[in-house]
């Protein structure tokens, strides 16, 4: 019995979460507080709903507090469960919130909106590294629907690696565990007949393979990766999210990204992103 539980901050794109999960044959139930778990899964369970998908009410009691609790117990039920961390920056936040006109639910007359988003994501802290975090602040709803399928499609008893590109002028992505600078290298941006192209090109791929430095780099990313990663599959972790960037996120972290992530498929389950390209752009379907 698959159980996926999601939680994260008020604007982060829930809604759209559970969306994507009903929409892949999962029951669905959003804003339940943590207290009522227990009888809701007694009764998906006798009436064999074997995929249940439920965003999670932290701002009633006991909160938080409530979660790992409530994790422990449903898997000795016998449920499988997976636990979806949802953030997005804080200006993104508040643009959201101001696009939509709605209220934060810890804004009052003592707080403002900025100071709402920091209160709840301070209040969150200690849920977050229960599950796996996604960065949605650069995220199309169609895109944060694509990266939920992927998250949903791999085995969660065993580790995941993904590997992100991204573009610094755009900001380290939230959810990243390890990132790796690769600014120092030849950029084919500033190649006439390369800048429209991405890293997924084969003429990108060409360019950046002449180059020394770019193997040196691979390189030292993959034994660095590769040296570390039974420490971490030691720590019980299901996810490690190495983050690849660049200026622009479109040329070199794509090009790494995609050949860490061939390097590294024979051995571990692997995703890959690119925050930075669009759908049309991704030939594999992960951004």
């Amino acid at each position: 019995m698959d159980l996926l539980l999601i939680a994260g901050v008020s604007g982060s794109g829930k809604r759209v979460a559970i969306g994507a999960l009903e929409d892949s044959g999962y029951y669905g139930v959003s804003n339940l507080p943590v207290t009522q778990l227990y009888g809701l899964l007694t009764h998906v369970k006798a009436a064999r709903q074997e995929r249940v998908a439920i965003v999670l009410d932290l701002k009633t009691e006991p909160g938080p507090a409530g979660v790992a609790d409530a994790i422990v117990a449903a898997r000795r039920d016998g449920w499988i469960v997976r636990f979806l961390y949802l953030d997005a920056k804080t200006d993104t936040l508040v643009k959201r919130f101001a696009e939509t006109r709605r209220r934060h639910p810890f804004s009052n007359d003592q707080r403002t909106l900025t100071e709402a988003i920091e209160f709840e994501r301070e209040r969150l802290a200690d849920v977050r590294p229960l599950g796996y975090s996604i960065d949605t602040s650069d995220l199309s709803a169609a895109a944060l629907r694509n990266w939920i399928k992927d998250f949903i499609s791999v085995d969660p008893s065993k580790l995941t690696l993904l590997f992100q590109s991204f573009g610094f002028k755009h900001g380290v992505p939230l959810d990243a565990d390890l990132v790796f600078d690769v600014r120092c290298l030849p950029n084919p941006h500033y190649e006439p007949k390369l800048a429209a192209k991405s890293g997924l090109d084969p003429e990108v791929i060409d360019y950046l393979e002449r180059q020394p430095e770019a193997g040196r780099m691979y390189a030292d990313i993959y034994h660095f990766v590769a040296s570390w990663l039974p420490d971490y599959a030691r720590d019980n972790r299901n996810y490690l999210t190495v983050a690849i960037g660049c200026t622009g996120g479109r040329h070199r972290s794509v090009y790494l990204a995609e050949r860490l992530a061939e390097a590294f498929t024979n051995r571990y389950q692997v995703l890959t992103r690119h925050r930075e390209l669009d759908e049309s752009e991704t030939r594999s379907r992960i951004s």
